[in-house]
């Protein structure tokens, strides 16, 4: 019998946010955690997301948040992989985040938010019970 094979996360930066410290944090702490890390940098726009999860075959799509630019990509994010019929849970972190920022997300369909100082254990954790709850890994 083989072994599962290792969640997929997609980590992107949307838009004008040039803040890549905590980008980079995370997807060593993913990698580490035994997933598979497809990191797209900066600059991102929902299009690009959206075409590479498609592509990727991933399992959940992270948003890393340094700026307030993603609030306004959100809904096209949405749209766009509903449009490709991908059904992938969205989670965003980052320095910005507040709480009422997170509830505003949360509504729109965003699966868990991560906001500063946020757990590390907690953030592997909660990613892997998403993709279970899917069945995707």
């Amino acid at each position: 019998m083989s072994a599962p094979r290792p969640i997929r996360i997609l980590l992107a930066i949307l838009g004008m946010d040039q803040h890549e410290a905590g980008a980079f944090a995370v997807a060593r702490l993913l990698r580490d955690a035994g997933m598979e890390v497809i990191y797209l940098g900066r600059f991102g726009t929902p299009e690009i997301v959206a075409a590479a999860a498609q592509e990727e075959g991933v399992d959940v799509i992270g948003l890393s948040c340094h700026s307030w630019e993603y609030l306004y990509y959100l809904e096209e994010l949405f749209e766009l992989l509903k449009s490709r019929e991908l059904d992938v849970p969205v989670v965003v972190g980052g320095s910005v985040l507040s709480q009422s920022d997170e509830s505003e997300i949360q509504a729109k369909g965003v699966a868990a938010t991560f906001g500063p100082g946020s757990d590390s254990a907690e953030i592997v954790q909660r990613i892997r019970n998403l993709v279970e709850a899917r069945g995707a890994a």
